[in-house]
């Protein structure tokens, strides 16, 4: 039996070993980073060096990194009490705090008219495609796209932005908000005043510290192309699906045009997701075989108090209720191979036309 394989990188990421030495080493650090004696200066550098280490992997330098407990936190400390608006394309933990009434298009693309009152994310965990922000803007979700494209947060004309560490290399449970030095925000969670006033609580200094590390590693894959390597195997794997099952739709690579045509092939997208739609064919229903058969992919539909919901993101973008819930994600990262993904095409390719026959 083939070794498991690992296809769902946009949910989480292995450690990378970078993250894993700068966390054993954090363990040793005795300190508390708010104690003015010694050993909590020593604490007190560790999480300074992290923060400098995620703000030049974001093009950030000059910009306040506040660390928080993850991304979702960090959406409550951007969005909280300020009535931005949004897409449903949104993650969640930006939802929660957004009114969801920005219009999007057969493509994923998001039309805003109050940048300055808007919440877009930068790319999108399902389909992988990858937005044109306004300048202006007040929040983007940058966690998608952090470490797989090339982005500067000083570039984007935005005022803040979320980054979760377990996204690109680094632990579970820890993120920021990286914002614009001087900008305005309410803390969430008050107390001692750490992180400059912004987010009360001793801070994580372990995981801060494996999150300086994460973001360092992948600003380095990014600039030596490991990510254009992972475009051409992720593309691999589309072809070989497109040649394997009629019928089968790829979210995000298509684009409405005034003539009714569609098109979309070059359009901006992350290096290494697919959706992939193959109506009538619940998409729980292809990762329970996917799993059975060795390898972890996601649903396009999600589960939400064991109710199965279709992808909200897909209905967003014009599909139905049934083409919606008859999706899956494949998400790749380094590591990977192209035998690897020709491998999963075989395995999928086989049980769709076992489902095409059970429907005949």
């Amino acid at each position: 039996m083939s070794a498991r394989l690992y296809l769902d990188w946009n949910a989480t990421t292995p450690l990378r070993p970078e993250a894993r030495a700068a966390m054993i080493a954090a363990m040793d650090v005795v300190g508390n980073p708010s104690s003015v004696h010694a050993e909590g200066r020593g604490a007190k550098a560790l999480v300074e060096r992290a923060r400098a280490q995620v703000a030049r992997a974001l093009g950030a330098e000059g910009a306040d990194v506040v660390f928080t407990s993850g991304a979702t936190e960090a959406a409550a400390l951007g969005a909280a009490g300020r009535g931005l608006l949004c897409a449903e394309v949104e993650h969640e933990a930006v939802l929660a705090w957004c009114a969801p009434e920005l219009p999007v298009d057969r493509s994923g693309q998001v039309t805003v008219t109050a940048p300055g009152h808007s919440a877009v994310q930068l790319a999108n965990s399902e389909t992988g495609v990858v937005q044109v922000l306004p300048e202006g803007l007040w929040l983007s979700d940058l966690t998608q796209a952090f470490g797989k494209i090339p982005f500067a947060f000083n570039w984007l004309g935005i005022e803040a932005g979320m980054v979760s560490a377990h996204k690109l290399g680094g632990p579970k449970g820890v993120g920021a908000l990286v914002v614009r030095r001087g900008t305005d925000l309410a803390a969430q969670i008050r107390g001692g005043g750490q992180e400059m006033g912004r987010r009360a609580g001793t801070e994580n200094v372990i995981g801060i510290a494996g999150f300086g590390a994460a973001a360092e590693a992948a600003a380095r894959d990014l600039a030596a192309g490991v990510w254009d390597e992972i475009a051409e195997i992720r593309n691999i794997l589309k072809f070989a699906l497109e040649a394997d099952a009629d019928g089968v739709i790829f979210p995000g690579w298509e684009t409405e045009t005034e003539n009714g045509t569609t098109t979309g092939a070059n359009a901006a997208r992350l290096p290494n997701t697919l959706c992939i739609l193959t109506p009538g064919w619940k998409g729980e229903t292809q990762v329970m075989r996917m799993d059975l058969a060795g390898f972890a992919v996601s649903a396009g539909s999600a589960c939400s108090s064991g109710k199965v919901r279709a992808s909200r993101v897909l209905r967003a973008m014009g599909f139905d209720e049934v083409q919606a819930g008859s999706a899956i994600r494949v998400s790749i990262g380094p590591g990977v191979a192209r035998d690897d993904v020709l491998r999963f095409a075989d395995v999928w390719g086989a049980a769709f036309r076992r489902h095409r026959e059970r429907l005949a």
